[in-house]
């Protein structure tokens, strides 16, 4: 497992961003697409049937399955990276570091201007805790290699 420095991952906030809200965006997109379809399929129930543009549903599927796409591939870079995508609605991402020989989180939150929580792997988001010194410190000396 890839483990960063509050540094390294800090560094590292702008491109995740762009990424969360590549991911987030498309979500929302393929969420709204799929209620259309939903309220169609609803309506053609309600009604006994009825004339569809199948063309345009059609077209509205693959729409829907690309921004799906879009989202995978999102999450996938962030993963290749190393970081967790714990939330995609919130968006929260993890990066694991290692402080004094254990593994913990550093927790970032979309909206959030810098890194300045962390917690343990069984804690989770509830057990956010603000930066120390430990973390600072390592930074500062380079850290240990990974």
């Amino acid at each position: 497992m890839k483990t960063f420095t509050l540094d390294e991952a800090q560094s590292l906030l702008p491109v995740l961003e762009a990424l969360l809200k590549r991911a987030i965006e498309g979500k929302q997109a393929a969420e709204g697409i799929e209620g259309e379809l939903s309220e169609l399929s609803r309506r053609i129930y309600l009604s006994g049937g009825m004339k569809v543009d199948v063309t345009r549903v059609a077209r509205q599927r693959a729409e829907m399955e690309t921004q799906l796409q879009r989202v995978r591939e999102s999450i996938a870079e962030i993963d290749s990276i190393g970081v967790q995508v714990k939330d995609l609605e919130a968006g929260l991402l993890d990066f694991p570091c290692r402080i004094e020989d254990e593994v913990v989180l550093l927790c970032w939150r979309m909206g959030e201007t810098a890194i300045e929580h962390w917690h343990t792997v069984e804690a989770g988001f509830q057990g956010r805790q603000p930066v120390d010194e430990r973390f600072r410190r390592r930074s500062a000396s380079g850290g240990r290699p990974n």
